[in-house]
């Protein structure tokens, strides 16, 4: 029995030696090399311990090893996959007789990983094939799935760390690198709160992170797990505070306070940088969060992007080539004119201003390729360019490049309507389409807004359907077709007051007054102060490569009846357009003494958009006057001088008849300095030379001689 003490105390003598004594006596190399093949044969790639290399058995199972390397797979150049300057882990081994797996210690000291992708793979799988000398490719996997008996074991974690790591990648067209990774990890048991704290640089930018995790086998189990997280940083400021819930998948939700000071710098971080543009910048949401793999939704109590604000209730798909986002947002207003294309950098065309020349520079539609988009919106005040919507409902559908706005109910300018846009940009040439009806318009404002015209005042309606393609402002012009029709009431044409015009050709061909002096009423006669009222007007256009025609303008009034045609140049940015005033009912004027009903005196509108001439058409005058003239003098009595003959012809042809006096209109309100048209010419002449002879006749009694 006393041998068998002995015996016994021996070997527990020789044990204890063998933990502590022999750990510290064999020569590292001993076991340096079984080491790095053991985790050749692991890893399909070679490994070095290239430093110092230290073991000890009891009480913990630690080992230590400095400049550690991993090589890099084959193609991929001569740098190590990965190397480190020291590695110390540590494991309690009498726990392990219970299942039970306590670290000491991990610690990795200034960890560099190099990851790398090209044509023919890349360098982080690790695999028996690699090591064939064929490809890398990933193997086959089912996912993570959480489920019931996941974790059987008890686990522990003592200091768990890494120290100034480093991760570098690059595909061959992009590198990106994070450098000062510190990353601390706490877990006293698989049941009790996780916590993990770290900072690092990501090309540049220091961000600090935390995050808690409620239990670890709850987690893998598959049951609900509280869980929150934070980052902090000049890209991102966010914390979330939810749950990740029961069931296979990583479904989470929680409460979300997201901002992100620079959308531009974070897509710029990213590796998307976004067009050129002092907008698309701050944004914030504050809401629930919700998740699942490849999809993240976000019921956002308050929404805030660049100077915008409001609600939402938003999807994004992460799956496909771009990302999907779907759902509503409500917003107080909406301005999208910082986010439309800048307008040329062109000198205005006069010193007054005015509409500039159409920009030839390229409009830059890149933004539509970023993400597919269904959207809807709610917007109680929304502003393009110079026009104010309110109550505007809209859908907005973007994908593959194509964007189209369905404004389901708009209220601008006391109107009611909807109008459908779209925005191509899926091929090398833009396209750009607009169907748009809206009803109850108040012209005046509206016009003004969306072109900067003035000229019209009334309430109607419109209807557009217009098509255009170019990736310019002239180009779009250029191309620009369509159709459209209009019908306003009760309102005005600014600028010339028809009426007045007529009441002074009449009193000019009625030979009450000098051509100066009727050149000069018929001045006072057109002007931003003058107007003419209607009661109805409409008319219908069509458009072909921008050139706009319109031949059915009908506009009625108690006191005249005016038909109109013309065109628009857009890419010329000019107009001629011909109005045919009628005077239907009495407009003699205070204190004048003619019925002027039946005359028609055509008037020109003819220019450039900045500077747009008003004025009697005169060639159309000169010509009804001068064949008006020769029928009614061919048609005289023989005994009727000639003269008298012409003369009573011109009066008949615009109306006036025999009768003597009366108010009319000039036969010319057109400054032109251009030479006059012959009938012109010849109306002008033969009224001068009637003043001239009634003049003769009022210094000499004795009738004047016509030539013979």
């Amino acid at each position: 029995m006393k041998r068998i003490a002995v015996a016994l105390g021996l070997i527990v003598v020789l044990a204890v030696a063998a933990v502590f004594v022999l750990p510290a006596v064999i020569p590292a190399a001993t076991y340096r090399e079984p080491v790095q093949a053991a985790a050749r044969d692991a890893l399909h790639r070679d490994v070095s311990l290239g430093g110092d290399i230290s073991l000890q058995v009891f009480p913990s199972l630690q080992i230590r090893a400095s400049e550690v390397s991993i090589a890099n797979a084959d193609g991929f150049g001569e740098e190590a996959f990965a190397e480190m300057r020291e590695m110390r882990v540590g494991v309690r081994l009498i726990p392990l007789l219970s299942r039970r797996v306590e670290i000491t210690e991990f610690v990795l000291v200034e960890p560099t990983i190099r990851l790398a992708q090209n044509r023919a793979g890349n360098n982080w799988t690790f695999t028996a094939a690699e090591a064939a000398g064929t490809p890398a490719t990933p193997a086959a996997s089912e996912g993570f799935v959480r489920r019931e008996g996941a974790l059987p074991i008890e686990a522990s974690l003592g200091d768990v760390r890494i120290e100034n790591g480093a991760l570098y990648f690059t595909d061959g067209t992009q590198s990106r690198a994070i450098t000062g990774l510190d990353l601390s990890v706490s877990l006293p048991s698989l049941d009790a709160e996780t916590r993990l704290t770290g900072a690092l640089n990501a090309d540049g930018e220091s961000l600090a992170f935390n995050a808690v995790i409620g239990s670890i086998r709850d987690f893998f189990e598959g049951r609900e797990t509280p869980v929150s997280f934070g980052l902090g940083g000049r890209l991102a400021d966010l914390s979330f505070d939810g749950y990740i819930l029961e069931g296979e998948s990583l479904a989470y939700g929680g409460a979300l306070d997201a901002t992100i000071p620079s959308i531009r710098a974070l897509a710029a971080f990213a590796g998307a940088p976004l067009p050129p543009g002092e907008n698309i910048e701050r944004f914030r949401a504050v809401g629930q969060l919700t998740g699942a793999p490849g999809e993240i939704g976000l019921e956002a109590s308050r929404l805030e992007f660049d100077a915008l604000s409001g609600s939402a209730a938003l999807t994004a798909n992460l799956t496909g080539d771009r990302p999907r986002l779907t759902g509503s947002l409500t917003l107080a207003e909406l301005d999208v004119n910082p986010y439309l294309p800048a307008p040329a950098e062109s000198p205005a065309p006069t010193s007054g201003g005015g509409v500039p020349p159409w920009s030839e520079d390229p409009i830059d539609l890149a933004g539509l390729g970023i993400v597919d988009a269904d959207l809807r919106l709610e917007v109680g005040r929304l502003l393009v360019q110079a026009m104010e919507i309110n109550d505007a409902r809209l859908r907005a559908q973007l994908r593959n490049g194509r964007l189209e706005v369905t404004l389901e109910n708009i209220a601008l300018y006391d109107g009611q309507g909807r109008a459908s846009v779209v925005a191509n940009a899926r091929g090398n040439r833009p396209s750009f389409s607009l169907n748009a009806s809206l009803d109850g318009l108040d012209a005046g404002p509206f016009l003004e807004a969306a072109a900067g015209f003035d000229k019209l005042r009334g309430t109607g309606s419109v209807t557009l359907d217009l098509t255009a393609s170019g990736n310019s402002q002239a180009a779009i012009m250029n191309s620009l077709g369509g159709t459209g029709n209009f019908s306003f009431a009760d309102g005005a044409i600014v600028g010339i007051n028809i009426a007045q015009t007529i009441r002074n050709v009449s009193r000019l061909v009625g030979g009450s007054q000098t051509t100066g002096e009727t050149e000069d009423q018929e001045a006072a006669s057109t002007g931003a102060q003058q107007a003419t009222d209607f009661s109805s007007l409409t008319g219908s256009f069509t458009i072909a490569s921008g050139q706009i025609s319109q031949q059915d303008l009908l506009m009625l009034s108690p006191l005249l009846r005016v038909e109109g045609a013309g065109s628009v140049n857009l890419p010329g940015q000019s107009l001629d357009y011909r109005l045919r005033p009628r005077a239907v009912a009495s407009i003699e004027g205070q204190g004048g003494s003619r019925d002027l009903r039946g005359i028609t005196v055509p008037i020109r509108m003819r220019g450039g958009f900045n500077n747009v001439s008003v004025g009697v058409d005169t060639e159309a005058v000169g010509q009804a006057l001068l064949q008006g003239a020769l029928n009614n003098a061919l048609g005289r009595d023989s005994s009727t001088n000639p003269r008298d003959a012409l003369r009573e012809g011109l009066m008949d042809a615009i109306g006036l008849g025999n009768e003597g006096g009366g108010d009319a209109a000039s036969a010319d309100g057109d400054t032109r300095t251009e030479p006059r048209d012959p009938a012109e010419q010849l109306l002008r002449n033969l009224l001068n030379q009637r003043r001239s002879r009634n003049q003769d006749t009022t210094e000499d009694p004795q009738p004047a001689q016509d030539p013979q």
